[in-house]
């Protein structure tokens, strides 16, 4: 009789273990789990001069030539080691009826340059499907592009360099004020990313800056992504 309550016991533990292990695989299949949780955003600016000035066209969206201003790439969630997910819920596609009354703000302030010329769709798209599907357990769609677009109005980039006698004029300046500039008019360290011109001028294209995992708030950064900059950094006109 010991042996078979035993036996029994052990059927039962085998039993719970098994439907426990099920459980939790159908939970890893949530939109939670897909979702998976970041430790801060990277929230990433592009200068167009730079970005229409490299090997690579660029074509100006439908809506004409974008304003002479840093528009914005994206936000991005990160890992603090330096690593990112991305394409974290296959199930969650782009809907545009989610943005409507925000189209006219990013067709402002989020443009699309590459090529061929479009309404931005496809790259709203893509940074959702890629980068907002890995932010869901804090933002869904609507809330993705609606914090972005409120940290841009939060930094105007623009206005903190000119401020610093910083300005879009072709000139070359350090890497070093650029960067003291950014930090002196918001509190935080930005990452500085630049490209090659055709003549191999390294140019001011893109500034990181990181944001809280409520998408709302800078904060110092975590890590910032390598510079590939030179000590000079030229300021193209748009």
């Amino acid at each position: 009789a010991t042996n078979s309550s035993r036996h029994q016991r052990s059927l039962k533990m085998k039993l719970i273990f098994c439907i426990i292990s099920k459980l939790l695989i159908l939970q890893c299949l949530s939109v939670a789990c897909l979702s998976q949780e970041f430790d801060f955003f990277y929230f990433v600016q592009q200068w167009p001069g730079a970005y229409c000035d490299t090997r690579q066209s660029c074509c100006y969206p439908k809506t004409g030539k974008p304003a002479a201003d840093f528009s914005i790439h994206g936000l991005w969630p990160n890992y603090n080691d330096g690593s990112w997910p991305s394409n974290c819920d296959p199930d969650s596609v782009f809907d545009k009826s989610q943005i409507s009354e925000l189209i006219s703000s990013m067709e402002k302030e989020w443009p699309s340059l590459s090529c061929p010329s479009s309404n931005g769709m496809r790259f709203w798209s893509h940074e959702w499907e890629k980068h907002g599907t890995c932010a869901q357990s804090e933002l869904d769609q609507t809330e993705y592009f609606e914090a972005t677009l409120k940290l841009k109005k939060k930094l105007n980039l623009l206005k903190i360099l000119k401020n610093a006698g910083i300005e879009p004029d072709d000139e070359f300046y350090t890497l070093n004020s650029i960067t003291n500039a950014i930090k002196e008019g918001t509190g935080f360290t930005p990452g500085i990313e630049c490209n090659r011109d055709s003549a191999h001028n390294s140019q001011l294209y893109q500034v990181y800056m990181c944001v809280d995992t409520s998408g709302s708030d800078f904060i110092e950064c975590p890590l910032l992504p390598r510079s590939k900059c030179g000590e000079q950094v030229q300021f193209p006109k748009f």
